[in-house]
């Protein structure tokens, strides 16, 4: 019986010492795709559901998920990402999930982006009204300075959504360091850590946390299929690296 009760004992702790390392200390997801049908993201609310249930048991309380907006692709119009949430907020209802999920959106820095920042028709989170934004993957954009300094005149804060992936600014990381320093925000990929967009990007995200040059942590979550990547991220020679980060994250579980 001694025996017995030691083994169990064992295998308790060890089952705790697991739970625990699947927790996302940061606690707010900022970035994601979960609103059915609206872009490359979730096409169906079971999907939705599936995602949401994982991000809870990994200790996240709240998601602010975060459509694309851009003119060739995924023209949204906020009122469509609002009324999108509506769906989100009736499965937490449901099946009582402890989350909280509101909606901004992922902007393309576009021909078009310029006219919704003139009329005010945009999706922020936060106190601070953090305005996520990323680039074409192509080539670097052209008077980038300008339109971050355009956003912060209008009274937002830009976030630049995974940064580590643009290729163009691999070899010129100074680039998003000064972007950083001039006001910028910035938020790495969870999935960047774990190889899913390649070891030249894992590095480039490796080399911003060095810096502590991370604002915000996101999922990037688009799929249930992306769990099992986003779960490597518990055991990841990089974890120690991300709980150094001056993140913000958890600062928007009071707004």
């Amino acid at each position: 019986m001694q025996q017995t009760s030691l083994w169990h004992r064992i295998l308790s702790t060890f089952r705790n010492e697991s739970a625990q390392t699947e927790t996302c200390f940061w606690e707010v997801d900022i970035h994601s795709h979960l609103l059915p049908g609206l872009d490359d993201g979730v096409q169906h609310p079971d999907d939705t559901l599936a995602c949401l249930q994982q991000l809870v048991s990994w200790g996240i309380k709240k998601v602010i998920t975060t459509p694309h907006v851009s003119r060739d692709w995924y023209p949204n119009s906020s009122q469509t990402i609002r009324d999108g949430l509506k769906t989100v907020q009736e499965l937490i209802e449901t099946h009582q999930l402890p989350l909280t999920v509101e909606v901004a959106a992922e902007y393309l820095l576009d021909d078009f982006f310029p006219g919704l920042l003139k009329e005010n028709d945009l999706l922020s989170f936060g106190a601070q009204r953090y305005l996520l934004v990323e680039t074409g993957w192509a080539s670097a954009p052209n008077y980038l300075d300008d339109i971050l300094f355009r956003i912060q005149t209008k009274g937002y804060t830009p976030v630049l959504a995974h940064p580590e992936r643009y290729k163009y600014y691999h070899d010129h990381r100074e680039t998003l360091l000064h972007l950083r320093e001039a006001g910028c925000k910035l938020q790495l990929n969870w999935m960047s850590l774990t190889g899913r967009y390649g070891s030249s990007v894992q590095r480039q995200a490796r080399f911003l946390l060095k810096q502590q040059a991370i604002d915000f942590i996101g999922s990037d979550l688009h799929q249930p299929r992306d769990l099992n990547d986003m779960r490597k991220l518990f055991t990841s020679s990089d974890w120690q690296l991300l709980s150094e980060q001056p993140l913000l994250n958890h600062t928007l579980l009071i707004d």
